[in-house]
């Protein structure tokens, strides 16, 4: 399994929905999977793949000149728990902390969805804290946690 870094649009669109797709407990709303297909194709996008087989993804937005966001993240269900986030995370770590002071993450807030819970886990391990919940920013029954890492 390698990890590349994806520049080509079509691609990019390609795998975040064949992953999104088969996701549907995170990922199960589909103006949702849609606006992160095309939004995908605006940022920095690495690809997991096993035997030409796209397994996950990570992309990077820049929020602000000292910020960089885990935008959107996914790994096929098959491949859960195999260490794939982690690597697919700290591929993204390693190029946000020549440009970045702080990661951040939206997910939804703790509680809400076990699902999400799960993925809050996850962000925990990975060294996020929680910094701030907005409960409309999305919708009101999908209350945003903003969770951030230092880079330094």
């Amino acid at each position: 399994m390698r990890i590349y870094l994806v520049e080509e649009v079509v691609e990019k669109k390609k795998i975040v929905q064949e992953i999104l797709d088969d996701l549907p407990e995170w990922f199960g709303l589909p103006d949702s999977i849609k606006e992160y297909v095309e939004e995908c194709q605006k940022f920095l996008l690495w690809v997991l793949k096993e035997n030409g087989q796209s397994i996950g993804f990570i992309s990077l937005k820049e929020t602000s000149k000292a910020t960089g966001e885990v935008y959107c993240m996914g790994v096929k269900k098959a491949y859960h728990h195999q260490g794939i986030g982690k690597r697919l995370l700290q591929e993204l770590q390693s190029y946000a902390k020549e440009h970045y002071k702080f990661l951040q993450v939206k997910t939804v807030a703790e509680g809400t969805y076990d699902t999400y819970d799960q993925t809050i886990r996850f962000y925990r391990t990975m060294g996020f804290v929680e910094l701030e919940v907005f409960p409309t920013l999305w919708d009101a029954w999908n209350p945003c946690l903003v969770m951030i890492k230092s880079l330094n």
